[in-house]
């Protein structure tokens, strides 16, 4: 999907599309991590984001929809948070280098080689000391699990994104259910969860 098939996903959502609440494998990972400079890429609606503001975290949330950051800035509003909203192409977007104790990418999915285009920016802006997560959708969602694009060229594997991260020391790459409710009851997504520091 480009900019415009985004724009108009929220703006046709009378509401928040996802959950205004965290991610729950983004609080598992961060939720320990002393408050610093943020920089959250694809940030959609900005629910990661507000909760790290809401944490005492300065955080940077940058998307390619308007109709999202506009969406997340109303939500950090109602929280009374203050978040950094710039809508850019996460694929174009240079952050700045070494600036960030915690880089967080969910839910982006990108053929090759834009992913790895972001993932090395990504991996350039955590600074020494800083930490990297990502949450995204898991290929054996196609076979195992449900949620996410279709198309396997746009999931990610624990081990591709890991191999991305030019500098970074990965701690945790593997594939983590995640419970989600559906008409008929509760069915499991597969999720791809990768952690990384900075020397």
């Amino acid at each position: 999907m480009d900019r415009a098939d985004w724009d108009a996903r929220y703006a046709s959502a009378p509401e928040l599309v996802w959950t205004a609440e965290p991610n729950r494998f983004v609080v598992a990972e961060t939720a320990e991590l002393p408050p610093g400079r943020a920089l959250d890429l694809a940030a959609g609606e900005g629910r990661n984001a507000v909760w790290l503001a809401g944490r005492g975290w300065r955080v940077t949330a940058v998307d390619f929809s308007a109709v999202a950051v506009r969406r997340g800035r109303d939500l950090a509003r109602e929280r009374g948070v203050d978040v950094d909203w710039q809508v850019a192409d996460v694929i174009t977007y240079r952050p700045e280098a070494d600036a960030f104790d915690l880089v967080l990418v969910a839910y982006l999915h990108l053929p090759q080689p834009d992913r790895a285009t972001v993932l090395r920016q990504a991996a350039a802006a955590v600074r020494p000391g800083g930490s990297f997560v990502l949450v995204g959708h898991d290929l054996a969602n196609l076979t195992a699990g449900t949620g996410g694009p279709r198309d396997p060229a746009l999931l990610l594997t624990p081990d591709a994104v890991a191999a991305e991260l030019p500098g970074l020391r990965v701690r945790r790459a593997d594939t983590a259910r995640r419970p989600v409710r559906v008409q008929d009851g509760i069915v499991d997504a597969l999720d791809t969860v990768v952690v990384a520091i900075r020397s």
